[in-house]
């Protein structure tokens, strides 16, 4: 007996092609099935480097037409590139006194409307003049390093920002007034409001603009609801609509948030330090108040939350992404592919992870950067990345390999060896500051000799601040640091 045809199940291209021209697919899911094959992914190489800049590049991003990019950096530079070609459309000084961290164009401005925020605390607005010099205003500041910005979808005037004082603000470019929303706490108490979260990222629901999630030096994802927010600039509005966290990090001290990034679906994606990337489903949070959860017990696919009041609530557990290292700087997260059908972050050992979203599958891990990748952006259109880090350079992957890449498992990443130069000083305070970070528990594995080496490092770098009226950059040495890649950071 002959069976019934039935559509393949498996996405194959030229069986999606037949399935179009009788008219069994639409030609434009056709064409967003085809931009988002695994192929493309396995063929991304590095496309033109654009390196202008003369300090690390702190950001990275797409107009909405795709074919100007903007990047910002420790120069305090902002550059718009016709990425196709290499060449600088313009550039101008920020107006920041510091690196600038984040710098995005406004939708529906032509790109005309540039909004930036920096090291130094301030948000800042330029206005580029048919002449082609930018005007830039100052329009709030936040007391420590303000890190990003979240664009309204659609709003040529509304934007929020972030910083490590706790604060959220929100900016209307028709007023030009920053309106301080709320701060950001650990906890509630019977004393008050506890300290306030150093945050490092703030994202919107693109189908939900209502809602806000930020995130930064505690393991909880907070969404906020900015219709329940006080407009009056008071701070006593801390209370949010939901919080996200794994269910192993609740109470961990040791972790935080660096990363943040809505999917078309509502699905919230955490990437945090010392940790993994988690994806949330829609509504999958712990409630407002998660602290007064007191048991957790696991069972499969899905964990049972007992709060103090005896009810038990059910989540489903988040997908892992496992395999890179965050825990030297603030690296973003982000979605790839024209329905968000793959994760990517950068790692502190120079590459570029990418995973399929699903299932969590580890796919690529592309060499992006000398030392640290911290910004991955995706273009808007077509399957195409942006990618910058320690270097002063921005690097553009297109899926033009002629092979495809040969597809690992993350416990067959080789360490990477890396040249890090011994640094000079002009401050003091400068030189504390990088003791500081280069402090950080040794990962499970790590030879002891790393620990050496970065102590010998942090002697010279004390002897060159003592004398550097007698340092030249003849004098540098280079000293190679090994750097592993697990599928969990310390």
């Amino acid at each position: 007996m002959r069976r019934p045809w039935r559509h393949p199940t498996a996405r194959h291209g030229a069986a999606e092609l037949c399935l179009r021209e009788v008219g069994d697919l639409l030609p434009r899911r056709f064409a967003r099935r085809a931009a988002a094959a695994e192929d493309l992914v396995m063929r991304l190489q590095v496309h033109r480097k654009l390196d202008r800049h003369t300090g690390c590049v702190n950001t990275v991003g797409f107009n909405a037409d795709g074919d100007t990019l903007i990047s910002g950096s420790d120069d305090q530079k902002v550059m718009l590139w016709d990425w196709d070609t290499g060449a600088v459309k313009m550039q101008f000084h920020s107006g920041h006194g510091d690196n600038v961290f984040q710098a995005r164009f406004m939708p529906y401005t032509d790109d005309h409307t540039i909004v930036t925020c920096a090291a130094d605390g301030q948000v800042r607005v330029a206005k580029v003049q048919d002449d082609g010099d930018a005007l830039t205003t100052l329009l709030g500041e936040h007391d420590g390093r303000a890190h990003k910005l979240a664009i309204e979808p659609g709003s040529p005037y509304i934007f929020y920002s972030c910083g490590e004082d706790g604060l959220v603000q929100h900016f209307d470019l028709r007023t030009d007034t920053a309106t301080e929303l709320f701060v950001c706490r650990n906890s509630l108490t019977k004393s008050g409001y506890s300290s306030h979260v150093h945050l490092n990222a703030i994202t919107i629901d693109p189908r939900n603009p209502n809602l806000l999630a930020v995130g930064g030096s505690n393991p909880f994802a907070r969404v906020y609801d900015i219709r329940k927010c006080k407009w009056d600039g008071s701070s006593d509005f801390a209370q949010p609509s939901d919080c996200y966290c794994p269910p192993h990090l609740i109470g961990d001290r040791g972790v935080g948030i660096t990363g943040l990034a809505f999917s078309h679906q509502s699905e919230l994606l955490v990437s945090y330090n010392n940790e993994n990337i988690y994806l949330f489903p829609k509504n999958g949070g712990l409630g407002p108040d998660p602290k007064s959860s007191a048991k957790i017990e696991g069972s499969e696919g899905s964990k049972s939350t007992m709060f103090a009041s005896g009810e038990a609530v059910y989540h489903p557990v988040p997908q892992v992404y496992v395999g890179h290292r965050n825990c030297e700087t603030v690296k973003g997260v982000t979605f790839i592919g024209p329905n968000h059908e793959y994760v990517a972050s950068g790692s502190d050992c120079g590459r570029l992870f990418i995973w399929r979203k699903r299932d969590g599958k580890f796919l690529r891990a592309m060499e992006g950067d000398e030392r640290i990748v911290n910004c991955i952006e995706p273009h808007p259109h077509t399957m195409m990345i942006a990618s910058s880090g320690i270097d002063n350079d921005v690097k553009l992957w297109t899926p033009s390999a002629i092979e495809q890449a040969r597809v690992l498992n993350v416990e067959e990443l080789k360490p990477r060896k890396r040249k890090a130069k011994l640094r000079h000083f002009a401050l003091p305070e400068e030189l504390v500051m990088h003791v500081l970070a280069r402090r950080r528990q040794p990962a499970a594995g790590e030879d002891s000799s790393e620990d050496l080496e970065d102590n010998t490092e942090l002697l010279s770098l004390v002897l060159q601040a003592a004398d550097r009226d007698n340092l030249s950059d003849d004098s540098d040495e280079d000293e190679e640091i090994s750097d592993g890649s697990g599928s969990r950071a310390k």
